[in-house]
């Protein structure tokens, strides 16, 4: 099994990249069908609870019409006329009513709450495994809080529109509708006075639209901002420690919190503004009904039954509204939200198996790089330049040279984090693209100078690439990688779980916990990239003992500054500029007074020469 133990390289954008984060996601359709068909996709699996809770939804629209009329019936038929049993029969239809709407609400909002779990549940799954498909190069480049925001946050406002947004929408349309046509049906002209406020409610709509739009695809973006600086922060906190900038951290963290406050502030206070106007005009036309209804009353142009019902109708009809408007707020969120969870699904992988990959055999362990050349973005220049390089199996190589010459990218093409931009690296001949990287990565391992560890016990973290190995299998590893001392030593032995980080662990300790791992994956093909370049000469001892067993029978590609295995290298590969200028053994190279002997002169701290 393949691994990387250690740390992404530095990719990340400056830091004003979060505080300005939330200024470039803003424009936008406010509505966008094809967003909404994508999240509406998500209900399929489970369309029948969905049209059961329609079903619902249906009977608390016919209830919540047929109450005002009901009340109607009993002043003006039963009430007025003295007619006790009708009067009783009315209230038993109304109490049915209270029933029907009492069983509807509570078993719609079951299935609802059932759905819209499920629906989370399997969006943020479908995130997470386009995120662990997704290359090193994606990960390199993209703000590790703001990635954490879209899974949680984005996801949940999509969840809340496509659960509950939708069928409430229908709902509070078919209850308007039902109103209109009810109360045109008893009295059109005091219909139509209880609706001259309309046009007044249109135009406030209006204006919240304008501005919410905006308003609240920013207040996606800023939350997202205010996630990647707390995860940068919390990560850094050592290098904040380290160098007494805790007050400056704290700034810029309040600068980008302060913002997304105040961006929120003013999202909600549209809706602040809105909900009030939607509530007063609801108010007006009450009294519009009330005052033109009592003259009609009084008059004998309609009865008190139809004012009462018509009271009731009105203040129902603008509940509605009420909640449309809140909807407008949750599917403008939806919609910024979508924008962002939908962009990250449709990004490529700019390393996939093809349609035909095959598994890779068990291999020998030659690698081959065939005029290779590499950049890591297409605007960015070459790292690697026509490189050929053939590595024969069980054979050790070290690759050298100055920071930036691209002795990782040489490493991570092999393990195939990369493809390359042209040319060929191949694995026993075989095409690594053309194999699928599940395969290839059972046979190749890379362990890094910075050995990540995940926030579990050390025997997990050990059997991480092997997880059906036996604690006897876990124990012969980290024997072999000289980490079974330390690790019984500590109070939980192997049960002892790792701190986030590591922290509870030197550096030397997680760096032979990951040797371990990696003896118990038992690779064809190892890679080693600046493996021991910050422990102590102690635990690099130890960590060269444990190599020997490491590297025996299988083929190697050793990256260092001071590893002194470069020496017993079979051979040694110079790489300056991503090109090979120099190769051959220790001694030959030093014989040359090339390239190499000067890096050896300034950069290996190794033992002299026996």
């Amino acid at each position: 099994m393949s691994f990387t133990i250690g740390s992404a390289p530095a990719g990340m954008g400056p830091r004003g990249a979060l505080e300005n984060f939330g200024s470039k996601d803003i424009e936008g359709a406010a509505f966008n069908p094809q967003i909404l068909s994508r999240m509406l996709g998500y209900l399929r699996p489970y369309r029948w609870r969905m049209l059961l809770a329609f079903g619902m939804m249906l009977l608390q629209t016919l209830t919540t019409l047929a109450i005002p009329y009901l009340i109607k019936i009993a002043i003006d038929q039963d009430i007025s006329t003295g007619d006790l049993s009708g009067l009783m029969r009315t209230s038993l239809a109304m109490g049915v009513c209270y029933i029907i709407l009492y069983i509807g609400t509570s078993s719609e909002r079951y299935l609802l709450a059932w759905v819209g779990q499920r629906v989370l549940a399997n969006l943020r799954g479908e995130v997470f495994r386009h995120l662990q498909r997704l290359g090193i190069g994606y990960h390199d480049t993209h703000i590790v809080g703001v990635t954490v925001s879209r899974v949680m946050n984005d996801v949940a406002e999509i969840n809340e529109l496509i659960s509950q947004g939708i069928i409430t929408l229908i709902g509070d349309m078919l209850v308007l509708v039902g109103i209109i046509v009810v109360m045109f049906s008893m009295d059109p002209l005091l219909a139509i006075l209880a609706f001259t406020v309309i046009p007044l409610m249109i135009l406030a709509t209006w204006l919240f639209s304008r501005q919410a739009r905006r308003a609240f695809r920013e207040t996606r973006t800023r939350v997202a901002a205010v996630v990647g600086n707390l995860a940068e922060d919390i990560n850094g906190v050592r290098a904040i420690q380290a160098f007494a900038q805790e007050d400056t951290s704290q700034q810029r963290f309040e600068r980008v919190n302060l913002a997304n406050r105040d961006t929120y502030i003013n999202a909600m206070s549209l809706s602040f503004v809105f909900l009030p106007s939607i509530e007063f005009l609801s108010m007006l036309a009450t009294a519009i009904v009330l005052g033109f209804g009592g003259v009609m009353v009084s008059r004998g142009t309609v009865t008190i039954g139809v004012l009462v019902a018509f009271l009731s109708y009105v203040n129902r009809f603008f509940q509605p509204i009420q909640e449309l408007s809140r909807l407008y707020t949750t599917l403008q969120s939806a919609m910024a939200g979508g924008e962002q969870v939908f962009k990250l699904l449709d990004t490529p992988l700019e390393v996939a198996d093809q349609p035909e990959a095959g598994e890779l055999p068990a291999v020998r362990g030659q690698v081959t790089f065939e005029q290779v050349s590499f950049r890591y973005r297409e605007d960015a220049p070459e790292v690697l330049h026509d490189l050929n390089l053939t590595i024969q199996p069980g054979q050790t190589v070290a690759l050298v040279g100055q920071t930036g010459a691209g002795k990782t990218t040489i490493a991570n093409l092999a393990a195939r984090f990369y493809d390359p931009s042209s040319g060929v690296v191949r694995i026993d001949g075989w095409d690594v693209r053309e194999v699928t990287q599940a395969s290839l990565r059972r046979q190749v391992c890379l362990v890094s100078q910075d050995p990540f560890l995940f926030s579990r016990s050390i025997e997990e973290n050990i059997r991480f690439g092997q997880s059906d190995s036996s604690i006897e299998a876990v124990m012969a590893a980290a024997r072999q990688a000289h980490a079974h001392d330390f690790i019984s030593a500590l109070p939980d032995g192997y049960q002892t779980k790792v701190l986030e980080g590591g922290a509870n662990l030197s550096v030397g300790q997680r760096q032979l916990i990951a040797l371990a791992r990696a003896i118990l994956a038992d690779p064809a093909i190892l890679i080693l990239d600046e493996a021991t370049a910050n422990i102590d000469t102690v635990t690099e001892g130890l960590i060269q003992q444990a190599l020997e067993n490491l590297l025996r029978q299988r083929t190697a590609i050793v990256i260092a500054h001071r590893l002194s295995t470069v020496r017993q290298a079979d051979c040694i590969y110079v790489i300056d500029d991503g090109r090979i200028v120099e190769q051959g053994a220790h001694a030959e190279l030093l014989a040359q007074n090339g390239r190499y002997a000067g890096l050896h002169a300034r950069l290996f701290v190794v033992a002299p020469d026996d």
